[in-house]
C-alpha cells in the first residue's frame, strides 16, 4: 500500500511538473504575440490621435471658408449687377464710370466725382437745368416719360434738343448699359440769374 501512495504522489508530481512545464512553454509561445499586439495597439492610438490632429485644422478650415462666403455672398455687388455709362463731357473728353441699377443719373456724376462743371447745382430739386443731357434718339425713345416740372426746367436749359433731360429724373436701367450721354457745350442756372435780376433791381 505504501508503494501504491508512493507511486500515486509520484505520478502527481510528474503530472504537475509536465504541466507546469506546458504552461510555461505556451506562455512563452504567447508572450511576442503578446508584445506584438500591444505595439499594434500602441500604434494605432499614436495614428489616430495624429489622424485627429490633422483633421482637426482642415475642418476647422473648411468651416471658416464656407462662413466666409456665406457672409460676403449677399453683402457682395456683382459685375453683373453694374451699368457702365459713357459721358462726353464739354471738351470732348469721354468720361466713363459704372453705376447701380435705381441712381439717378445726377447721383451717377456726384458719386464718381466726374469732372463736369456746374453739374446739378440745385442737388435734384429741379430747380436748375445745370444736369442737362442730350441721348440718342434710340435710347431716348426707351426712357420713362417726362413730367410737367421737368419741362418747365427743360424750357430753360441752354442747347436744348428734342432728345434732352435732366439727369436727376432719368434712373439708370440695366438695359442702359453702355449707353453714351453727351453734356451740352454750355449751361444755366436759373437760380443765379433770379438772384443777378434781384441784385440789379435793388
Amino acid at each position: 500500500m505504501y508503494k501504491c501512495l508512493i507511486k500515486l504522489s509520484l505520478h502527481q508530481r510528474t503530472a504537475q511538473g509536465t504541466g507546469s512545464r506546458m504552461a510555461h512553454g505556451i506562455l512563452g509561445l504567447l508572450r511576442p504575440l503578446q508584445s506584438r499586439l500591444s505595439a499594434s495597439r500602441t500604434r494605432l492610438v499614436l495614428l489616430c490621435a495624429e489622424t485627429e490632429q490633422h483633421q482637426g485644422p482642415a475642418r476647422g478650415w473648411a468651416e471658416r471658408a464656407f462662413s466666409s462666403t456665406h457672409q460676403d455672398a449677399p453683402g457682395e455687388s456683382s459685375s453683373e449687377d453694374r451699368v457702365t455709362v459713357h459721358f462726353i463731357n464739354r471738351d470732348g473728353e469721354r468720361l466713363t464710370t459704372t453705376a447701380k441699377e435705381g441712381e439717378s443719373l445726377l447721383e451717377v456724376v456726384v458719386n464718381h466725382n466726374l469732372a463736369i462743371d456746374g453739374f446739378g447745382a440745385c442737388e435734384g430739386t429741379l430747380a436748375c437745368s445745370t444736369c442737362h443731357l442730350i441721348f440718342d434718339k434710340d435710347t431716348f425713345q426707351k426712357l420713362d416719360a417726362v413730367s410737367d416740372e421737368e419741362l418747365d426746367m427743360l424750357d430753360l436749359a441752354y442747347g436744348l434738343t428734342d432728345t434732352s433731360r435732366l439727369g436727376c429724373q432719368v434712373c439708370v436701367k440695366k438695359w442702359m448699359d453702355g449707353v453714351t450721354l453727351r453734356v451740352p457745350m454750355d449751361v444755366s442756372d436759373m437760380r443765379r440769374q433770379l438772384e443777378v435780376g434781384k441784385q440789379s433791381k435793388q
